[in-house]
């Protein structure tokens, strides 16, 4: 029996970063569609990206979504994943973070065309991630009111999340929202999202398993998928394919550094990179058409 294929995500660009050390991280939307086409030629079956404002800021402006779907849509069938983060902004006078509303953030659910798939941080946290251009500890707020009126509304129009879990307990909390019949525990189209090197959670196989295991335990149907911040990225995907996983993470929202410790120049080196790590274990990438069958997508309007 054939093992079984791994979905290849791309995190394009993120809120924050910037081009560094020869990476050259996409901006513009044409940028953005240009490098998500790269990395579905690499490999990559779902792109995940941040929207930024012409002085390279992020914003949560649907407009600027809608230009950055259309256009990658024009160039390829890859699946489409929005944020529903947004990301922070900092206060021109004082530097301060400014970290986006609920009501700015559920704005996104509301893009058109619509994209493929929803990404979310599913609990608060300490945020800390200096690949990511957060070099200081911020606390990073996601209330149960977003999360109680954002995931009906995504399944409802067949679509799915990807609960970034920012810490193991945050299982916790979603297991909570099974209670109250806001998500459906056995459901086979949940997906999550185990993170490492980001916040206050070590890339440690230790702390994966064990956040694996409480997600299994509350969560038996779920896919799930790793992320790995800065040079820990293809450690994350290492454990992470070793344990049969659904999903890996690359790109230069997370980290610009390939496995040899060089930075890559596009985001389409590390899709590449992880398509060799997976070959590894005999794991070929999925198609976006496959993708689109593990998570049980319906098609857009496009």
């Amino acid at each position: 029996m054939p093992n079984k294929k791994i979905v290849i995500v791309a995190a394009l660009n993120g809120g924050m970063q910037r081009d560094r050390d020869g990476a050259k991280v996409p901006i513009t939307p044409a940028e953005i569609a240009e490098d998500a086409y790269l990395c579905y030629k690499a490999g990559a079956a779902i792109i995940h990206v941040h929207a930024r404002d012409e002085s390279g800021r992020n914003t949560g402006d649907p407009v600027v979504y809608s230009e950055i779907i259309r256009r990658i849509r024009d160039k390829c069938d890859v699946l489409i994943q929005t944020t529903n983060g947004i990301g922070v902004r900092r206060d021109p006078t004082t530097g301060d973070f400014i970290w986006p509303t609920d009501d700015e953030r559920l704005a996104l659910l509301n893009i058109e065309p619509r994209p493929d798939l929803y990404g979310i941080a599913a609990g608060s946290m300490d945020f800390y991630h200096p690949e990511g251009g957060y070099p200081g500890e911020t606390p990073y707020m996601n209330s149960p009111n977003f999360l109680r009126t954002t995931l009906p509304h995504v399944y409802r129009i067949g679509s799915t999340v990807e609960f970034e879990l920012t810490e193991v307990n945050v299982v916790h909390r979603l297991s909570r929202l099974a209670d109250e019949g806001i998500i459906d525990r056995h459901a086979s189209n949940l997906w999550m999202l185990h993170g490492g090197g980001i916040g206050n959670t070590p890339p440690t196989a230790r702390a994966l398993v064990y956040s694996r295991d409480e997600q299994e335990r509350l969560f038996p149907n779920a896919k799930w998928g790793v992320l790995g911040a800065g040079r820990a990225q293809f450690t994350m995907a290492a454990l992470g394919l070793a344990m049969n996983c659904d999903t890996v993470r690359v790109g230069f929202e997370d980290n610009i550094y390939l496995p040899n410790g060089e930075p890559g120049r596009r985001n389409h080196d590390l899709v590449e990179a992880a398509v060799r790590l997976a070959g590894s274990l005999a794991r070929d990438p999925a198609t976006p058409a496959e993708a689109r069958t593990v998570f049980g997508l319906k098609d857009p309007a496009r």
